[in-house]
């Protein structure tokens, strides 16, 4: 509930502080007087949007301070906790809000920093506003829709809905951007499946670039090798080449081996290592001799296989080693794509899944909004007698929307539709209630939709427009008693209305000064609580106008005894 408001510097407000408790209160003046300046103001403490202009001129800063009691911080224990924010239980909230002549804007809960969208959340939670044309436009189809769910308690399966409705339409973008890239798919197919068909063809292996690369090489070089190959053979095997010398100094030292007593025997033997590496290196000599020995077209198909290599490398960025990775790759695609009316159906399957987890909710929050439709319908039936629409009925139209038009919030198209006599045709309610009665289902409709976001303070801006009379003591007379469902149950009403007025506990006037007191001695808003004596004298300007007679004093007498309904019509 809120405690105490706070303003300083907005517009025409210089400093103002009122404090509220339960019931009913009614803030009343003349037109101009500052009414909504007074509500902005609160507004700004609740997360409302900010410019410089609310800045008064002259100041740096504007700044309204709201103070709740603590019973609701443990309602907002979640969103406290959520974001770090410490309040101890029972210790009463005070949201501050100000605004730099700069436009620049912060936010505060008990000094502690916040953002506007925090603020917002939380104002939320604390206040419902009803304002005549603002919030609860009811000739709005989506207005309507959310109240009737708002009234149903139907988040949770509206949020359900919302969620499986969004899953469905993903499964739709997938499968309808696999449909469209099907084409596509087929296209690159074909260039794909040649790819692969070239390199089936070439079937490249890693490391062959370099050992064509060794190979050619030694082809364009072969006549010079076989040259070198056989002037080295014949120094090692020739006439005498080294393998005779070698031989022949072998057997003279074996002959007089035992004459040195064996002291040649290590030198026989390094003689007959070196002969074996000889021979084996004459060997080596005819291997590669022998690998000299190619077909005269040899080097041409080398050459035309490390070519080709390097070219299909080329074709693809790649170089030759990574030529066996692309096969691969290429080869995985042409699968998944080879697959895709297989995927294909999966998605398909897919969307047909999510379309009957859709349309399941959607059944269900149906089903729930139609239970709650009887149950408001009921309710605005028993608060249309009190406000003078006994013969009028206002009827919760719920029709079965085409599935082209389903979205996140159902399968439903919901209006309220009324009619004003026994009868007569029902209508949307926008075009078949005249201004007054309009006003009076608007109020009927929010008493029974009062309470419905769970908070216990609720403003009602002007709601009574376009009424007077018995119609409007009615209307006061119910907020009246809508305000007293419940020792914290808080209400304040900004009303034209005497009678409206006259049914408050608390009566504020806002009115505009120049008495030289403020600090710039210019006109500002100030806000008065009224004594009983003062109260009657506000009710009778509003019954008489800027002339108050005897005759307004005593008629607002009587309705501030709730005695009877004056003859007197308001004029302010």
């Amino acid at each position: 509930m809120l405690l105490q408001l706070s303003i300083r510097d907005v517009v025409l407000i210089d400093r103002v502080d009122l404090t509220f408790g339960p019931g009913l209160s009614a803030l009343t003046g003349e037109t101009g007087a500052g009414k909504s300046i007074l509500l902005d103001a609160f507004g700004l403490t609740l997360g409302a949007r900010s410019d410089s202009g609310l800045v008064r001129t002259g100041t740096e800063r504007a700044s309204v301070t709201a103070t709740f009691d603590g019973a609701v911080v443990d309602d907002l224990r979640v969103i406290f906790d959520a974001h770090d924010i410490e309040l101890e239980p029972g210790e009463d909230m005070i949201l501050r809000r100000t605004v730099g002549k700069d436009g620049r804007s912060r936010a505060f809960v008990n000094d502690q920093s916040i953002s506007i969208g925090l603020l917002r959340q939380i104002g939320d939670a604390l206040v419902e506003i009803h304002g005549q044309f603002e919030r609860f436009s009811l000739a709005d189809p989506i207005v309507q829709r959310d109240a009737l769910d708002a009234f149903g308690n139907l988040k949770a399966q509206k949020d359900k809905v919302a969620r499986l409705y969004r899953v469905w339409r993903e499964a739709q973008d997938a499968r309808d951007t696999a449909i469209g890239s099907l084409s596509a798919s087929q296209a690159e197919a074909v260039e794909l499946r040649n790819a692969l068909d070239e390199l089936d063809a070439l079937n490249p292996q890693a490391g062959e670039e370099a050992e064509l690369t060794s190979r050619r090489l030694l082809l364009q070089n072969a006549s010079r090798l076989v040259e070198t190959l056989n002037s080295a053979s014949d120094a090692l095997t020739g006439d005498p080449g080294a393998e005779t010398l070698l031989q022949r100094a072998a057997r003279v030292l074996e002959r007089d081996n035992e004459i040195s007593g064996g002291r040649l025997t290590p030198v026989i033997s390094a003689l007959d290592k070196a002969n074996a590496e000889l021979a084996e290196a004459v060997q080596e000599l005819n291997t590669v001799a022998h690998a000299m020995d190619a077909d005269p077209g040899e080097l041409d198909t080398v050459e035309e296989r490390l070519f080709a290599l390097l070219a299909t490398a080329r074709r693809h960025g790649v170089t030759s080693d990574d030529l066996p990775r692309v096969h691969l790759e290429i080869a995985t695609r042409l699968d998944a794509i080879d697959d895709r009316d297989g995927h294909l159906e999966a998605l398909t399957k897919a969307v047909e899944e999510a379309r009957r987890d859709y349309c399941e909710a959607g059944e269900a929050l149906s089903r729930a909004r139609k239970k709650a439709a009887t149950a408001l319908d009921k309710g605005i039936a028993a608060e249309l007698p009190p406000l003078k629409l006994e013969n009028a009925a206002l009827t919760t139209r719920i029709d079965r929307l085409d599935e082209n038009t389903w979205a996140e919030h159902g399968l439903d198209s919901i209006s309220f539709e009324v009619s004003t006599n026994p009868g007569s045709t029902p209508g949307p309610l926008g075009k078949i209630a005249s201004g007054g009665e309009l006003s009076r289902f608007m109020l009927a409709l929010k008493v029974v939709l009062a309470g419905t976001s769970g908070t216990n303070t609720i403003v009602f801006d002007e709601v009574d427009t376009g009424i007077g009379g018995a119609t409007a003591a009615a209307v006061g007379k119910r907020l009246a008693e809508l305000a007293n469902t419940r020792p914290d149950q808080q209400i304040l009403v900004v009303t034209h209305s005497p009678q409206v007025a006259a049914s408050a506990r608390e009566h504020l006037r806002v009115q505009k000064v120049s008495d030289g007191k403020s600090r710039d001695g210019n006109t500002k808003t100030d806000v008065l609580r009224l004594d009983p004596e003062e109260r009657r004298e506000e009710i009778a300007r509003m019954l008489a106008g800027a002339k108050i007679t005897d005759e307004a004093r005593a008629a607002a007498d009587r309705l501030m005894r709730g005695e009877d309904e004056p003859t007197l019509q308001a004029s302010a």
